[in-house]
């Protein structure tokens, strides 16, 4: 089953810019830009098949910007044989007010001078388990250590960076034990 993503808030989350670093490593060719460069068209031409072509939105308050990311997944998903999902996975870099859920699976030696330190949670990204980063203090960090013993579900919100292909969750808050 192919999943289609329509969800604006996901697709206007995406830098236009990571956008382009695929496109010139995956074989795509910039051939003109258009609306005084508010957007730029790019072409692809694959052994027998038809050339095809995708308009790359630079500016994110354009009122179709979700449209035109959701339309280059489509077009990525046909021609990398990929999901859309595994697609996008890759060019979110920054998510903000996401929601969490999973388990504790890491929790690095506390702070020495406070009761904090970096823990690790598994959950779900974009319908993929990927390990998440974080930073906790005080009684969001005693609960991440019941969680983690204890091997229940937890969930918060935070913001949620991509750098270098491993996921933070940075401003954590609304951090929860699920059923307790």
């Amino acid at each position: 089953m192919k999943v289609t993503i329509k969800d604006s808030q996901i697709l206007k989350t995406v830098n236009p810019e990571v956008i382009q670093a695929h496109l010139q490593a995956t074989g795509w060719h910039e051939t003109g830009r258009i609306y005084n460069d508010a957007g730029s068209i790019w072409r692809l031409k694959k052994d027998a098949a038809p050339e095809y072509e995708i308009l790359l939105p630079l500016e994110h308050n354009l009122g179709d910007y979700a449209e035109r990311i959701s339309d280059i997944l489509k077009t990525l998903s046909a021609v990398e044989n990929r999901d859309q999902v595994d697609i996008l996975s890759e060019f979110i870099t920054n998510y903000p007010n996401f929601h969490v859920q999973g388990v504790v699976m890491q929790i690095a030696t506390p702070s020495i001078d406070k009761l904090s330190g970096e823990i690790t949670l598994f959950g779900t990204i974009f319908e993929r388990l990927q390990e998440i980063k974080t930073s906790l203090a005080d009684h969001d960090y005693i609960l991440a250590i019941k969680a983690y013993q204890e091997r229940l579900r937890i969930h918060c919100t935070g913001d949620l960076v991509k750098v270098d292909n491993h996921f933070l969750l940075r401003n954590p808050r609304n951090f929860q034990i699920d059923n307790i």
